[in-house]
C-alpha cells in the first residue's frame, strides 16, 4: 500500500490551466504524524549524539567540575574569564590562528595547482587523479603515523636522505619551529586530496570555449587561468575556504596527537597545542570538565565569527556563472 497519494486535479480554470499545468499533481502523506514518524529514527540519532551532547556542554561551561570526582559547582562566566585573561590560552589561540592560516592558504593553493594539472588530457591522468586522492582516504592516526615515521630523527627514511647527501640530521620533533610546520605540511597533505576532488569537478565545468578565446586573444597559460579561469572557481574556492577553516580547528587532532603531543615546549605552553588539543588536555588529562566545556562553546563562537566576516567580505568576490 503506498505511503503517499496523487491529489485530484481541480475542475478547470481558464486562468490557471495551461499546457505546464495540465497532468500535474502533487503527493501528499497519509495522515498529517505520518512524516514525522519517518523522519523519528533520524531524530533519535540526532537528539542522542548531537543535541543532548551540545545542551550538556553548554550547561557544564557555568560550572566548576571535576568528572572524576563528580562533583559540580556553579561558577557562572568565571571558566571564560579565567580562560580569557589566560596567558597559556592568548598562546594557544594565536598558535592556532596562525596553524590555521598556514593550512587553508597552502592547502588550498596547492591543491589547485595540482587540479588545474590533473585536468590535462594526459597519459594516465585517471591513475595520477588517484594518487592524489589516495591521502584523504587515511584516518588521522594512520597518516600521523606515517609521517612520524618518515621524520624520526634516528630511523626516519627522510634524516636517512638528509644524511646522505648534506650530512644533516635535523631533530624534527624536538625544534618548535620544525615541530610547527611538520605538524602544518602533514595537515596540508591530508586534506590534499579533498580539496583537489573539488577543485577538479569545478576546473571541469569551465567552458572550454573561454579559455580558447582568450588563447585566441593572445594570453598565455598563466594569464589564461589567472584571469578566465580562476574567477569561474570562486564559488568553489568560498566553499573550501570554509570547510578547511572548519577541518584546521577540529580534524588535526589525531595529527598532533600522533606527531608531537602538543610540544615542544615554546613560551607558556607546546607550539603545537591547539584549541582542539587544549580542550582534550583540559577535559581528559586534568579532568576539568567545566573548562574543557567552556573552551568549546568559546571555540563555536571562534567558528561563527569567522563565518559571519567570511559571509560578509569574502562573497563579494564570489562570481556565479559564466
Amino acid at each position: 500500500m503506498s505511503l503517499v497519494q496523487p491529489t485530484r486535479k481541480p475542475a478547470k480554470n481558464a486562468a490557471t490551466d495551461s499546457p505546464q499545468h495540465a497532468g500535474a499533481s502533487h503527493a501528499v502523506f497519509r495522515g498529517r504524524w505520518l512524516p514525522w514518524l519517518l523522519l523519528l529514527p533520524s531524530l533519535i540519532v540526532l537528539a542522542v549524539f548531537s543535541y543532548y551532547p551540545a545542551l550538556s556542554t553548554l550547561r557544564l561551561s557555568v560550572f566548576r567540575a571535576n568528572i572524576v570526582i563528580g562533583n559540580e559547582q556553579f561558577v557562572g562566566v568565571e571558566n571564560f574569564v579565567t580562560l580569557l585573561r589566560s596567558p597559556v590560552y592568548h598562546q594557544v589561540i594565536l598558535q592556532t590562528l596562525v596553524f590555521m592560516a598556514l593550512v587553508v592558504s597552502l592547502g588550498l593553493i596547492i591543491a589547485l595547482g595540482l587540479a588545474w594539472l590533473a585536468s590535462k588530457p594526459i597519459a594516465g591522468a585517471k591513475f595520477y587523479r588517484l594518487m592524489l586522492i589516495y591521502p584523504y582516504a587515511l584516518s588521522p592516526a594512520i597518516a600521523g603515523t606515517l609521517w612520524l615515521f618518515l621524520f624520526n630523527p634516528e630511523v626516519g627514511a627522510v634524516n636517512a636522505l638528509l644524511g646522505n647527501l648534506f650530512d644533516l640530521k635535523p631533530r624534527w620533533l624536538d625544534n618548535p619551529v620544525l615541530a610547527f610546520g611538520l605538524v602544518v605540511a602533514a595537515t596540508v597533505w591530508k586534506g590534499l586530496g579533498y580539496n583537489i576532488v573539488f577543485y577538479l569537478a569545478a576546473i571541469q565545468t569551465v567552458p572550454k570555449e573561454l579559455t580558447e578565446a582568450a588563447e585566441i586573444d593572445g594570453a598565455n597559460g598563466w594569464q589564461s587561468f589567472w584571469r578566465v579561469v580562476f574567477p569561474l572557481l570562486s564559488p568553489m574556492t568560498f566553499f573550501l575556504v570554509f570547510t578547511n577553516i572548519v577541518s584546521a580547528l577540529f580534524d588535526s587532532f589525531g595529527l598532533v596527537d600522533i606527531l608531537t603531543r602538543g610540544g615542544p615546549v615554546y613560551g607558556q605552553t607546546g607550539i603545537t597545542t591547539f584549541l582542539m588539543y587544549q580542550l582534550y588536555q583540559d577535559g581528559f588529562r586534568n579532568f576539568r570538565s567545566g573548562a574543557a566545556a567552556s573552551q568549546a562553546v568559546l571555540m563555536l563562537m571562534l567558528v561563527v565569527c569567522i563565518v559571519v566576516l567570511q559571509f560578509r567580505y569574502g562573497n563579494r568576490k564570489v562570481h556565479y556563472g559564466a
